[in-house]
């Protein structure tokens, strides 16, 4: 059982994504649930034992290993941002409609919003947060959108049930939109609120694309 642990420890050191029970199964041959299960939380125990830095988190559909939350600000000095572009207010809000409103129409969020949101809304399927997941049933057949995997990475959850309340999601808007905004390519300007922003609609060929994927 001691090798099998360090056989999983040493998969989740090597996959830069969460790594699921099936998915590690497939690695090693033979395994069972239970024992991938049972060396997981052996492995976390013997983090918390002793004291380490990091620890083995459940994280979109998966498990991965990651820093604890106290040394975030010296892993952050060592990796920067990269030119990572921060999401503009607008995009926070649409995407937190999206999340607890999913699956969701287009004309839903302009509803709620006030505004256009093909340009926020192609920013958020570029930067693989927002996808399409089908159709509604009506006229036209008009397109649904919801999260992806990568969004829930990103906001470190497990999965959609894992969703803060909205107070917590309120507070959070809030706290990023003091950050600079930038959602959009270089070149283009944030629309302000209440414009009618022309970034360009999701085109439809791109749709049928990700609807079959």
């Amino acid at each position: 059982m001691e090798e099998l642990k360090r056989i999983v420890e040493a998969l989740l050191f090597a996959s830069p994504d969460p790594l699921s029970v099936r998915r590690i199964r497939s690695v090693v041959p033979g395994l069972e649930t239970d024992q991938v299960l049972e060396s997981l939380n052996e492995l976390k125990a013997d983090y918390a034992e002793d004291t380490r830095s990091f620890q083995i988190v459940e994280i979109g559909g998966g498990y991965q290993l990651t820093t604890k939350a106290d040394y975030a600000l010296w892993v952050g000095k060592l990796v920067e941002t990269r030119g990572k572009q921060r999401l503009s207010q607008a995009a926070l809000e649409t995407l937190a409609i999206v999340a607890y409103k999913q699956p969701v129409l287009r004309s839903t969020l302009e509803g709620i919003r006030g505004v256009n949101v093909d340009g926020v809304l192609r920013t958020l399927m570029e930067r693989d947060l927002v996808r399409i997941v089908g159709r509604a049933d009506g006229p036209g057949r008009p397109l649904l959108f919801g999260t992806t995997r990568d969004f829930l990475m990103q906001f470190g959850l497990s999965k959609l049930d894992d969703l803060p309340g909205i107070e917590e999601i309120e507070e959070l808007v809030g706290r990023m939109s003091d950050a600079p905004e930038e959602d959009l390519p270089d070149g283009e300007e944030v629309p302000g609120e209440g414009e009618d922003p022309e970034a360009g609609e999701v085109p439809e060929a791109d749709a049928e694309q990700t609807e079959t994927q």
